[in-house]
């Protein structure tokens, strides 16, 4: 159910936050693990998710919510999955280009809309479901890298493990939303946006506490590394802090796989950044690819806002 319409700016400018964020990232992978190009988004990104809910519970005169233990729970899982999720998706990227790495874990959207039903009951209108298969095919244009559509080479892409990484990313991202939205809930706080940030900072507090327990175990020269390469990894921190708040404020107005397919412009942003952040060539199949995919979004769009309605 939709309560309120700022889900929509805040899931296109989560698309925008993303993309962005994940160019940056990928720039790390040349200095940085897997592991710790993920870490630094939690651990740069932690005081901006903290600030961002004290200034607005200062702002709004709000008293502090109540977190109980099943609330931790909720929140430390979805944490983890956005975690492992986030690890799929750098190590994706080693295998093919950043546009069609990300395309994979697109597939989000659809398996969000699946576990969103199952844990939470949320049902989609035609006009939206039907969004979500045209943003499949875009992504399936993605994935056969212009190669004809034959049933064995579909077969093929989808068992390579740029295809196996992003699609399991992409369950966990999906996991992620659901989990986020059931501890909003478990807050139990009547202001939307105020749940959405005190969830975001308590979430990743948890994330850099069980990924910097995990780094510091397995990979103690990345936690130097992640300190020496401030400046970018402090980049990739605030734009994470800035983009999961606004998933978050999504996931707590709207339902959350709508918010993950008109996320899914993040797609569009990543063909702009991957052209002139990275510098990788974009091919005439991609751009396919990435057009009906904002398509799927604009069908998601209007079938939640106004067609499926009537």
């Amino acid at each position: 159910m939709i309560t309120s319409l700022i889900w929509l700016p805040a899931s296109l400018i989560a698309g925008v936050f993303q993309a962005w964020r994940t160019a940056v990232q990928q720039r790390l992978r040349a200095e940085l693990s897997v592991s710790g190009a993920g870490l630094v988004r939690y651990l740069y990104g932690a005081p901006i998710a903290v600030a961002l809910a004290v200034g607005y519970f200062a702002a709004h005169q709000l008293a502090p919510p109540h977190v109980g233990v099943s609330f931790v729970a909720f929140a430390a899982m979805g944490g983890l999955a956005q975690i492992v999720g986030t690890n799929l998706l750098i190590a994706a990227f080693g295998y093919r280009n950043f546009v069609v790495g990300t395309a994979f874990s697109k597939t989000e959207a659809v398996q969000a809309a699946l576990f969103a039903w199952l844990a939470l009951g949320e049902r989609l209108g035609r006009f939206v479901i039907l969004g979500v298969g045209c943003g499949v095919a875009g992504v399936l244009v993605l994935s056969l890298a212009g190669r004809k559509l034959s049933a064995r080479q579909i077969a093929e892409s989808l068992v390579q493990p740029a295809a196996l990484y992003g699609l399991s990313a992409g369950a966990l991202f999906a996991l992620t939303g659901v989990l986020v939205k059931r501890a909003t809930i478990e807050l139990g706080h009547p202001d939307a946006v105020a749940a959405a940030f005190a969830t975001l900072a308590i979430v990743m507090l948890l994330q850099t506490v069980m990924h910097g327990v995990y780094v510091a175990w397995r990979e103690p020269a990345t936690l130097r590394r992640a300190a020496a390469t401030w400046r970018t990894s402090s980049q990739v921190g605030v734009l994470a802090a800035l983009g999961s708040a606004c998933w978050f404020i999504g996931f707590a107005t709207a339902p959350v796989a709508l918010v993950r397919i008109v996320g899914q412009v993040e797609v569009v942003f990543t063909l702009g950044f991957a052209r002139i952040y990275l510098h990788e060539a974009t091919k005439r199949h991609e751009a396919l690819g990435l057009l009906l995919v904002a398509i799927g979004v604009v069908l998601a769009l209007s079938g939640a806002l106004f067609l499926d309605s009537r």
